[in-house]
């Protein structure tokens, strides 16, 4: 919940308190600059936006970062301030107490997804990445770090002891399918496992998916499903009492594998932000690149370069979903260019299973732009090198003795997220 207050200053210093906390600005009506936290000593960073002010700050209130208030300035608007009703509101910290005669004229209320422990998650399944925006995405990055020490702390967590997962592969995966049931296990859930749905399965019988889920999920607490038809997972979705996962639905889409590219470039780079992406390989039918795509759209001054054999060039639909977002995106033959510029280089393989019987122009795209040791030669030194593998010759061998590498450091972090997934859709915040 957001509750919007309007507040009308009668002095150009004022300031409120929310039980114990006093916030305090000193300012001019017009116009907004520092933001002090009295009563445990927080000074917030401000970042000012054309219409804006934004505070984002750690107190001993609220004990994780809050997105605490955005205001509009003008010199003869009253100033509007956003006060996130879950830290504040719902968790009995809303009595607000106004000062210096600021008066508080109007009440506005809206929602916002909660993240305190103990609430449900706000995702059903997961199916696209478009579910997912950089408020969720941080807070599930937060699961994922605790996740992380629970995997080295040498005594298994059993939180979700009692639970079964059952992943149905419908197409051949290794770290995807692996790093699932590992997650579980570390967890202390159990696994059903089929590893080839499409051959070793009803399905081959002439099965229909739907009456394939609506059999599983009589066995198990969560499904995890790859499909080689895009649009596969919603169907599973739309069909199953369960929560489903999408481990990949053809040249559709691969939502946990852009998470952890995402969690992956946060860890690697420091920052979301105001990076430089180039995506390279099979951008036609890579799912993970698309996904990837959806996700970067979601942080601010996001460059994304698109690099591709003529064959494989990214579709239409990714590029006016940026467009739309005001993300800037350019296309390039030249990978050498757009590597000297680059944070991330995310190179991908060109997918043969893509092609059917057109060999033909499988052999003209495979092979074209290859990460070697001239690429790294103008990379910069802060960028990465990353891959949702397997690789085939896109990347040479010698490439993975530089730290700039990630694509292993990349692979192991989906265990992580993974982790975090089952652990939010299972038991929820």
């Amino acid at each position: 919940m957001f509750r919007l207050l309007r507040l009308h200053p009668t002095s150009d210093k004022f300031g409120f308190s929310v039980r114990g906390c006093s916030i305090v600005s000193m300012a001019s009506s017009s116009a907004f600059s520092t933001w002090t936290l009295n009563g445990n000593s927080v000074v917030p960073e401000a970042t000012k936006n054309s219409s804006g002010f934004i505070c984002h700050y750690k107190t001993g209130c609220f004990k994780e970062t809050v997105h605490c208030m955005s205001m509009r300035v003008s010199a003869d608007m009253p100033h509007p301030w956003e006060l996130p009703d879950d830290k504040l509101v719902g968790s009995g910290l809303g009595r607000i107490s106004l000062k210096n005669r600021v008066q508080c004229s109007a009440l506005e209320v809206a929602m916002k997804p909660s993240f305190s422990v103990g609430n449900k998650f706000q995702l059903e399944d997961v199916i696209e990445a478009q579910q997912f925006d950089r408020n969720i995405l941080s807070a599930i990055f937060e699961v994922a770090l605790e996740m992380e020490k629970i995997e080295k702390n040498s005594a298994r967590s059993q939180i979700l002891k009692g639970y079964l997962m059952a992943t149905l592969f419908y197409e051949p995966s290794t770290r995807t399918r692996l790093s699932f049931e590992s997650a579980m296990k570390r967890l202390g859930g159990e696994v059903l496992t089929t590893e080839n749905a499409r051959e070793f399965s009803s399905a081959a019988k002439g099965e229909t998916l739907e009456d394939t889920i609506r059999t599983v999920e009589g066995y198990s607490d969560i499904i995890v499903m790859r499909h080689f038809e895009s649009g596969a997972a919603r169907k599973a979705a739309a069909t199953a009492s369960v929560p489903i996962i999408n481990a990949g639905d053809g040249p559709g889409q691969h939502p946990t594998q852009a998470l952890l590219d995402v969690y992956t470039i946060q860890r690697e780079i420091g920052k979301l932000d105001g990076i430089k992406v180039g995506l390279v390989g099979d951008l036609a039918y890579g799912r993970t690149v698309r996904s990837l795509a959806y996700l970067l759209a979601q942080y601010e001054d996001v460059k994304i370069y698109f690099v591709s054999p003529e064959v494989v060039k990214m579709k239409n639909d990714i590029k006016d979903y940026l467009t739309s977002k005001g993300v800037e995106w350019e296309e390039s033959s030249d990978l050498m260019e757009v590597a000297s510029k680059c944070d991330v280089v995310y190179q991908t393989r060109i997918q043969r299973e893509r092609f059917g019987e057109r060999v033909d122009l499988y052999e003209k795209a495979r092979g074209k732009y290859i990460m070697d040791q001239d690429v790294l030669g103008v990379m910069q030194k802060h960028a990465v090198v990353m891959h949702p593998l397997p690789r085939l010759d896109e990347i040479t061998v010698d490439v993975d003795m530089d730290p700039r590498a990630a694509y292993f450091r990349q692979a192991k972090n989906g265990l992580y997220i993974r982790m975090a997934l089952l652990k939010l859709l299972l038991l929820g915040w």
